[in-house]
């Protein structure tokens, strides 16, 4: 029978985590330099542009180099991305185009998508990143935030953390094309015979979005032994997961509904200098700039203790050096687009947060599977394998200096 699990309090360490889940993990993105990413897609074409054509220890100042990436180091391309893979000193190659990607969580940014210039790029993402799949990203532990414990993306997230220590990325599949589901063996079997329904891997993700818990060693994920308590926070987690992917894969862009959604009343100034919030007028304030309804609940969503919303604002508007300097110096258009569209996206889930409030509560005071019990279904431990990135390569991949990679 299963064990009774108060989640969150003394019964937190026989819990599952979601490491246990979804077995296989990667580290954050390491760019190494500020500059390879931005906002808005031109401007990295004119910092590419402005190195490109620079030389010497101008071409060097304007890199920032460190210890794994100076302009004279050769790499890989990455996969899938014809770039070059001679030290960019030497030969830029042509400019790739930029990949659209998640900047920590619901800031959605360009990167230039050359190895040569990125730290640690992780590969093994870029491999299985295609139309099918879905990551989840942990974020960081902060003690005493009640913020959410992962997000979930269908961009290539870099796993940035607004507070605390970074989390893991978990692609949901191993393989390009959504094959072989990133859960540990015998998991699904397990909960299908439990639950009397199939269960998929999008099932456990959803689960997973709505019920997460966050603790110093990644994020818990309750399991219940009831059937219908298990289907509930499915549909719950199915609505935040099309909100986190915001039309990806055939969905709908999230709207508010009629009388809700966000409009500029007052123009946004070319420089808007700061970012406040009318509480009596549902009003967001950039500059003389004004932008309503917003509810409180958008404004107020925070991840890892930060302010969504602020965080926003301050990337866009903060002050840069070298190359990540150049950029627009007015408030462009587009930027106005992607401000409504995330404040709409942070207003739907924190409507949905009293529903995950209250599903947690019940969680709290129900049967849960224990780690023990999945140890003794021989779900855990996952095999070695399974914590391992699969085998995908079913073409050449061009190492440094023109090199195949042999993998």
């Amino acid at each position: 029978m299963a064990a009774r699990v108060a989640a969150g309090t003394g019964g937190g360490d026989a819990l599952p985590l979601l490491d246990d889940l979804m077995p296989w993990s990667v580290r954050p993105l390491r760019p190494g330099r500020p500059w390879v990413t931005a906002p808005d897609a031109p401007s990295l074409r004119a910092r590419w542009d402005l190195l490109a054509r620079a030389e010497g220890a101008e071409q060097e100042r304007l890199f920032r180099p460190s210890r794994s990436r100076t302009p004279l180091t050769p790499a890989a391309s990455l996969p899938g991305r014809p770039t070059g893979t001679s030290a960019f000193a030497r030969d830029p190659g042509p400019y790739p185009e930029p990949v659209r990607i998640l900047h920590g969580p619901f800031d959605e940014q360009w990167l230039i998508p050359d190895q040569r210039l990125l730290d640690a790029a992780r590969p093994e993402l870029w491999r299985v990143a295609d139309g099918q799949q879905v990551f989840a990203v942990e974020h960081g532990y902060v003690p005493q935030d009640d913020g959410p414990a992962l997000s979930a993306t269908a961009l290539l997230p870099d796993g940035h953390s607004p507070a605390g220590r970074p989390g893991r990325i978990r692609p949901l599949y191993r393989r390009p094309g959504g094959q072989e589901p990133n859960l540990a063996p015998g998991l699904p079997s397990l909960l299908t015979a439990r639950y009397g329904a199939p269960v998929s891997a999008e099932d456990v993700l959803a689960w997973s979005l709505a019920t997460a818990l966050p603790s110093p060693a990644g994020p818990l994920v309750p399991l219940p032994a009831d059937g219908p308590l298990w289907a509930e926070g499915v549909e719950l987690g199915r609505e935040l997961l099309r909100l986190h992917l915001r039309g990806a894969r055939g969905g709908e862009r999230p709207r508010l509904p009629g009388g809700r959604r966000p409009y500029v009343r007052a123009a946004i100034p070319p420089r808007p200098d700061e970012l406040r919030y009318d509480a009596q007028d549902e009003a967001v304030l950039l500059g003389e700039g004004r932008v309503s309804p917003v509810p409180a609940g958008a404004w107020d969503f925070r991840v890892g203790g930060v302010r969504m919303l602020e965080l926003w604002f301050e990337r866009r508007t903060a002050e840069a050096e070298g190359l990540a300097s150049v950029g627009p110096r007015d408030w462009p258009r587009e930027r106005t687009s992607e401000l409504l569209e995330l404040i709409t996206v942070l207003a739907l889930l924190a409507a949905l947060t009293p529903r995950q409030r209250a599903l947690r509560d019940r969680l709290a005071r129900a049967s849960a599977l224990t780690r023990e019990e999945l140890h003794t279904a021989g779900v855990l431990p996952a095999a070695a394998s399974a914590r391992r990135p699969a085998s995908v390569l079913d073409h050449e991949e061009e190492g440094p200096e023109g090199q195949f990679a042999l993998l």
